[in-house]
């Protein structure tokens, strides 16, 4: 018990500094008010098409380690990711390789908390996920399929809950990476029809104009209708 609690201080020490490291740097470099004004982020739009173009693949590459650091050692969100790819590399790409570096930092993720974080997990979780076990012993990856399709669960939490399970490495790859792929998708869209819109007005869209884009409205729609089916799956699926 000693050693989870200094392994969750750790961490937690950790990934304050690296994110006060980070927004320091980020404030140091530019201003609030750049940050948020809409001719910093239309020139970021011009200068990522820039790069797409001339050098696609140092920025795909760049993009996917970045993704990769977001979820492990960052402990980031998987949507905010999904968006920006979305924003720089277009809806195809975009998903190629935010769906590839999130798999990835997740699998790092999880055999962090294997080795680490296992002891505290079953503590504080074991009895709540219990049910799922027996489910897992079926068939493993067919569960950790359904798991990441449905979500549910925040994407930290749920990166490092499988370790309750013992489920094998090559198993939690594949699964995540197949099952993010509709969520991840759709968020992607959202980001790419954000970089259309931009590029479409000199001036700052209205919120209106922004959701009634069709690059926009559509993608978000779906991605609605996917969240509402997939509550009624995982309350099915985590309770019984």
């Amino acid at each position: 018990m000693e050693k989870s609690k200094k392994t969750k201080l750790f961490i937690g020490v950790f990934y304050i500094t690296i994110v006060g490291l980070f927004l320091y740097y980020l404030f140091s470099k530019f201003s609030f008010q750049e940050l948020t004004s809409y001719e910093f982020i239309k020139d970021n739009v011009d200068y990522f098409s820039d790069i797409k173009e001339t050098n696609l693949f140092f920025l795909s590459i760049s993009f996917l380690l970045f993704t990769i650091l977001w979820v492990f050692p960052f402990l980031g969100f998987g949507s905010p990711v999904a968006l920006l790819g979305g924003f720089i590399l277009g809806k195809w790409l975009g998903v190629l390789i935010v769906v590839l570096g999130l798999s990835i930092g997740a699998t790092f993720l999880y055999i962090f908390g294997n080795f680490y974080l296992k002891d505290f997990i079953k503590d504080k979780f074991l009895n709540k996920y219990q049910k799922l076990e027996q489910k897992f012993k079926k068939s493993e990856f067919l569960y950790l399929l359904i798991y990441r399709a449905v979500g549910g669960i925040p994407w930290q939490l749920s990166c490092i809950l499988p370790t309750l399970f013992n489920v094998k490495i090559i198993n939690f790859f594949f699964a995540t990476l197949i099952g993010i792929i509709p969520q991840i998708f759709l968020v992607v869209s959202i980001g790419s029809g954000l970089e259309t819109v931009i590029n479409e007005n000199l001036t700052p869209p209205g919120i209106k104009d922004i959701i009634l884009s069709p690059s926009i409205y559509f993608p978000l729609s779906v991605f609605l209708i996917l969240i509402i089916i997939t509550i009624f799956i995982r309350k099915f699926f985590y309770n019984n």
